[in-house]
């Protein structure tokens, strides 16, 4: 999966991203290598957020996929 990201420089040093496909999704870095570190921990961790099992009919599936 790919997924974009907008990398900005912090005004105090460092820098801080965010992820515009996952509202709220966004973390900083004082160096690009902590903030490449910090994204990937933020992503699964945006990602991995538990979402209630929706209302279904019986003729309905729910299927899990990997991405």
């Amino acid at each position: 999966m790919k997924i974009k990201v907008v990398v900005h420089e912090a005004g105090e040093g460092g820098y801080w991203a965010e992820v515009p496909s996952t509202p709220g999704c966004a973390t900083q870095g004082d160096t690009f290598e902590e903030l490449l570190t910090n994204l990937y921990e933020a992503v699964e961790g945006c990602l991995s957020v538990e979402v209630n099992t929706p209302k279904t009919a019986s003729a309905d599936r729910i299927v899990e996929i990997i991405v």
